[in-house]
């Protein structure tokens, strides 16, 4: 297969999605449920089952909720109520209850569910919805705009063709051609070491007794990061920077790195492993005209705080709220540059900022520094004040409601 079409989609779109990740895809489901001819474009032929991105924050399931989406990801996933910092050398943790955030949030509370889940059953409502056009398989390659409309060219099956859309969203991950074409500066930098993601069905808790279901571990040496999905918990670890790819991924090494995280006296079954580098970058400008940037397309951060997948999906809420308006024809498109500003600066302020220093803190070599903080997080986790404020920032509440300050 080299495209697949939503067959009943006979209206020409107005809006061209580029990218079907958890942000491309909902961005979609939102034009189309709202009465929006949209085409949604992924590269990839068959949707990718992807280990990286599973945590969904409490002002993110409040924004699914509206559509829907939110008791799908909890029927599928994992309530996470807790979540811990812990130091392997020192074995001790602070840990943090999300029920603190009662009244600040309709979901207090983060959801485990693969992002992989969310695209997938995205992708069918949209099939089911007349106005939706859903291309598998088919590559973006390049635009051209003037004042009224946007060129966009497709590849797929050998061929190439032209659609004209109002707006064209660039959703389509690190590598974004949307952004490339756009010819915006990415600027930012990539950590050295590589990252494995590990994934086994045995419970770890078993050797390592009252584990949050998301769980930040530091060390003297081998600092990860454990969380439970529903079926299996899957492990960060950080990699030699040089090493082989193909070797780092090798299963004796593999199985001697949980063994020293969480010994047991049988093997680890593996289910899934993956190898990736990460990088911590923001597209100077998110508005061509016409054409915009969502997602990791706009920016992309290390994992530690599951901060990169909301952040998208904290896009790609601002800007359909702004564009229906568009649309419409209710709202002036300068709103449009609003957008910008206010997911671009707090991309900047909070999600940027926050997730290196979370990457510094687990990382940290010096036993006196690591215990010290894990002492100090104790301390706010016991304070209900404290605690309510590392809560809603480290949940992206503050960001959201610092975006909402911008003109």
């Amino acid at each position: 297969m080299s495209a697949e079409m939503n067959p009943s989609a006979a209206t020409a779109p107005r809006v061209m999605i580029v990218g079907a990740g958890p942000v491309g895809c909902v961005g979609a489901l939102i034009l189309a449920r709202a009465g929006v001819p949209v085409m949604l474009v992924e590269r990839n032929e068959v949707l990718p089952e992807d280990l990286r991105a599973s945590t969904f924050h409490p002002p993110t399931l409040d924004m699914l909720a509206d559509l829907g989406i939110t008791p799908y990801l909890i029927e599928n996933g994992l309530i996470a109520d807790r979540y811990q910092y812990r130091d392997r050398t020192a074995n001790i943790f602070a840990e943090f209850n999300l029920s603190t955030l009662e009244g600040e949030v309709k979901h207090p509370y983060r959801v485990q569910c693969e992002q992989f889940k969310l695209t997938r059953h995205i992708v069918d409502l949209l099939r089911e919805i007349p106005n939706a056009e859903v291309r598998l398989g088919t590559k973006f390659t390049g635009y051209a705009q003037d004042g009224a409309a946007v060129t966009a060219t497709l590849e797929s099956g050998g061929k190439t063709e032209e659609v004209e859309v109002e707006y064209l969203i660039g959703c389509d991950g690190a590598g974004s051609k949307v952004r490339e074409v756009m010819g915006v500066d990415f600027k930012g930098f990539t950590y050295p070491e590589q990252f494995l993601v590990v994934a086994t069905e045995v419970d770890i808790e078993e050797s390592l007794p009252g584990l949050a279901q998301v769980n930040y571990v530091s060390a003297a040496e081998d600092w990860c990061v454990i969380l439970r999905v529903r079926g299996n918990w899957r492990i960060l670890f950080p990699t030699d920077p040089d090493g082989d790819p193909e070797l780092l991924k090798n299963d004796a090494d593999i199985e001697a790195r949980l063994q020293a995280l969480a010994p047991r006296d049988a093997p680890y079954p593996v289910l899934h492993k993956s190898l990736y580098r990460v990088q911590q970058r923001v597209a100077a400008g998110w508005r061509d005209g016409r054409v915009l940037l969502a997602g990791d397309a706009a920016h992309l951060n290390n994992p530690l705080g599951g901060m990169g997948m909301n952040g998208g999906l904290h896009d790609i809420f601002n800007l359909m709220e702004k564009l229906g308006g568009v649309l419409n024809d209710t709202t002036d498109p300068a709103v449009l540059d609003q957008y910008d500003r206010q997911r671009r600066t707090v991309t900047n302020e909070f999600i940027q900022a926050q997730t290196i220093a979370n990457k510094k803190r687990i990382e940290e070599q010096d036993d006196e520094a690591r215990v010290g903080r894990i002492v100090e997080l104790q301390e706010i986790a016991a304070d209900p004040a404290g605690a309510l404020a590392y809560l809603r920032k480290s949940n992206m509440i503050d960001a959201l409601e610092r975006a909402a300050t911008i003109d």
